[in-house]
């Protein structure tokens, strides 16, 4: 299922990457996790936040917050809070979030630019070819009297298809919908870059289905999460007028639960070359029996298609004999249930707040509803995200940003060259490879070189939700139509309004929206060494997603491959393990440990990320000592200046889910757990034995 609240683009980047909204998150989890992965530097919470300014931060005299710190902590003993402790102290996080930090404060002050030129652009007041498409999206949203009015009139005519449904096919079909309406899969399809063949694309297959994160429906630790779950699927059915609720809500959360149990879990589905299986249609057919893949084909615009890359293959045949012993009638409540539960964004006041109450309340643990215009902000750049970026870049990213970035990237890259000619674990054919590999490296900085046509987009200004339903459509389209043609190089998958930065593995590029180039990130007047411990840190993170356990296994053309002997293999995975041992005995909250396997990338990035940013900056110092300032040296800034990027808190409800499902470990960890494997963190702060952060020499990590 693809919510409609968003774009099918957009849906597919955020089930990728980052996720602002609820909705978004789960289209990972009950769609398909195919496709190219991003890896992206942070995940995005739900909620908004006060209005704010929409000036450029700043922080402190040399752009550090020395308010911020806790000096009565050790910074070995407890780094994080060295540097963060007084801002954890006196901040609290806005009722309409589920989560709040430095990150987040650069994504409201984006936010908050975003709505300014929606609304101008909806006064006639932006010089844009969109800016009336613009307008008429923010217009329809947020004429509330007219919405209430429809009810659940919308999405008559899809339950009215399910309603007629006569047979499991005839549900295969409408789940082929799904790409362009809120129908859900169980099996279904998207298009991506060919991992083996990045010149090409690709249609992948994957599982899907689900309304919850999959250990939800099976850890007993989330049964009051699965209760409620039940309680408000009854709910939406209840408010479509669905036949016997109560009883169809447990069917639903009965089938779920068995979708989940066959479904693979989140760190299954990391492993690239255990999710590349091509299928012919008739070998595809055969292998999930009941499962009519040319009406679901059909139906999604792809007919014709021979050629389909199974992601999750293990599971295929499981879901089909799932499929195929559930009654009809369970199946046709099902999808009930999801077009409504995706269309609920856009619906009356009802169903707006039956699915905050559940999705944002109950899971995340958000105390208040965003207000409307937030609400409104996220559903257009779900449907115009990139004209909106396309002023965004022109009133807010001037080229002397751009320019200083690509010196940024440029010694990065000098510093993780110098890297990887000394590494004493790796062979000499390996790092042949390896530095290929870097040198392909491609580099997009601030937005797109040139901009996507949206002129066949139609929006009125009086049809919210038919907006989302044609947007999905313009999307779909889009991409079908590229199928059989050369990739598109030139192509983002985030807006330069994203507060991010990502890898993708497939084009071997590293990709950094505009919205992140500020404070605390980056600033030009700023520390060097702040700078370098922030959006330099972000660089080395990337970069290192290149080289990370599942980036490692695409070459210097973004081809799936295996380029390491067979020792340097080895010597890696050995590293690699004993990094995911460390990050398994992370407890955030009593009873949840992080999953080492699962954010084994991230972790990685971190590590070569914030190594790399520090070679970097010493490097940028020619020889010459760097200036004290305050009493903290330059070696040492760096180290603050990533700790600063990090400050958050986070609701207990928010932290369970980041921790169940996110390929991210939380802040806290994302700098206590990656200094202490880092030599120079330990000379900077005279870090001995004894120390709570310590880690014997021969004990800590060193990949990159």
């Amino acid at each position: 299922m693809k919510t409609l609240l968003m774009s099918a683009a957009a849906a597919a980047v955020l089930a990728l990457g980052a996720a602002p909204a609820v909705a978004a998150e789960r289209a990972c989890l009950d769609a398909f996790c195919f496709n190219e992965t991003l890896y992206t530097m942070a995940d995005t919470a739900v909620g908004g936040g006060a209005a704010v300014s929409l000036e450029s931060p700043r922080y402190g005299d040399w752009g550090f917050d020395l308010t911020g710190m806790d000096r009565s902590v050790s910074p070995g003993d407890d780094f994080y809070n060295w540097a963060n402790g007084a801002w954890l102290k006196r901040t609290e996080i806005p009722a309409d979030r589920t989560r709040f930090g430095n990150f987040d404060a650069l994504s409201v002050l984006s936010e908050a630019r975003v709505r300014s030129i929606i609304e101008d652009a909806a006064a006639g007041k932006v010089d844009s070819p969109d800016a009336a498409r613009i307008g008429a999206a923010w217009t329809a949203f947020m004429d509330e009297a007219r919405i209430e009015a429809l009810g659940a009139a919308p999405i008559a005519p899809e339950l009215d298809a399910i309603r007629k449904a006569k047979s499991r096919d005839d549900i295969t079909a409408l789940m082929g919908k799904g790409t362009v309406a809120n129908y859900t899969a169980l099996l279904g399809a998207g298009i991506g870059d060919d991992a083996k063949d990045p010149s090409r694309y690709a249609v992948y297959a994957g599982t899907g289905g689900l309304g919850l994160q999959r250990d939800y429906y099976l850890d007993v630790k989330f049964a009051d999460k699965k209760a409620a779950y039940e309680v408000y699927v009854a709910k939406m059915l209840t408010l479509i007028g669905w036949a016997k609720p109560a009883e169809s809500a447990r069917a639903i959360v009965a089938f779920e639960t068995r979708v989940a149990d066959a479904s693979w879990t989140p760190t299954e589905r990391r492993q690239r070359e255990k999710t590349y299986n091509p299928m012919s249609l008739a070998e595809l057919q055969a292998f999930t029996p009941g499962y009519d893949w040319n009406r679901y084909l059909d139906s999604a615009g792809l007919k014709g298609v021979d050629r389909i890359v199974v992601t999750t293959n293990t599971a295929f045949p499981k879901m089909a004999k799932i499929y195929g012993e559930t009654d009809l009638e369970t199946l046709k409540a099902w999808q009930a249930f999801h077009v409504a539960d995706g269309a609920a964004p856009l619906l009356s006041k009802a169903f707006v707040d039956a699915s905050f109450d559940f999705r944002s309340r109950v899971l995340a643990g958000q105390l208040e509803q965003r207000p409307r215009w937030k609400r409104g902000v996220s559903a257009v750049s779900g449907m115009v995200g990139q004209p909106i970026g396309r002023v965004f870049v022109a009133r807010y990213f001037p080229a002397s940003s751009k320019a200083q970035m690509e010196d940024l990237v440029a010694n990065i890259r000098t510093a993780m060259k110098a890297r990887i000619e000394r590494l004493d674990w790796m062979s000499p054919a390996t790092k042949v490879q390896a530095l290929d590999k870097l040198a392909k490296f491609g580099v997009k900085i601030g937005y797109p070189d040139e901009w996507r046509d949206y002129s066949g987009l139609e929006l009125k200004a009086d049809d919210a939700y038919g907006n989302a339903r044609r947007s999905a459509e313009f999307e779909w389209a889009y991409r079908v139509s590229r199928l059989n043609g050369p990739v598109d190089k030139a192509e983002w998958s985030m807006n330069p309004q994203t507060v991010n930065a990502y890898y993708s593995p497939v084009k071997n590029e590293i990709v950094f929206p505009a919205a992140i180039l500020q404070a605390p990130f980056f600033h030009p007047d700023a520390d060097p060494a702040i700078n370098y411990g922030g959006i330099g840190g972000v660089i080395g993170h990337e970069i290192s997603h290149g080289f990370d356990d599942q980036g490692r296994k695409g070459d210097g053309d973004g081809v799936l491959r295996d380029w390491w002997t067979a020792e340097d293999a080895a010597k890696f995975n050995a590293q690699a393990e004993r990094l995911g041992a460390q990050y398994s005995s992370y407890e955030p909250l009593p009873g949840y440990k992080l999953q080492g396997g699962l954010t084994m990338g991230e972790n990685i990035g971190d590590m070569g990320g914030l190594s790399l940013a520090y070679d970097a900056y010493i490097l940028s110092l020619d020889g010459k000592p760097a200036p004290v300032l305050d009493g903290i040296t330059g070696q040492q800034r760096v180290f603050l200046g990533w700790a600063q990027v990090w400050r958050g808190k986070y609701r207990d409800e928010a932290m369970q889910q980041q921790v169940t499902a996110g390929p991210h470990s939380p802040p806290y960890f994302r700098v206590n757990g990656t200094i202490r494997n880092l030599d120079p963190w330990y000379d900077a702060f005279g870090v001995k034995t004894g120390d709570k952060l310590w880690i014997a020499p021969e004990e800590r990590v060193r990949i990159w």
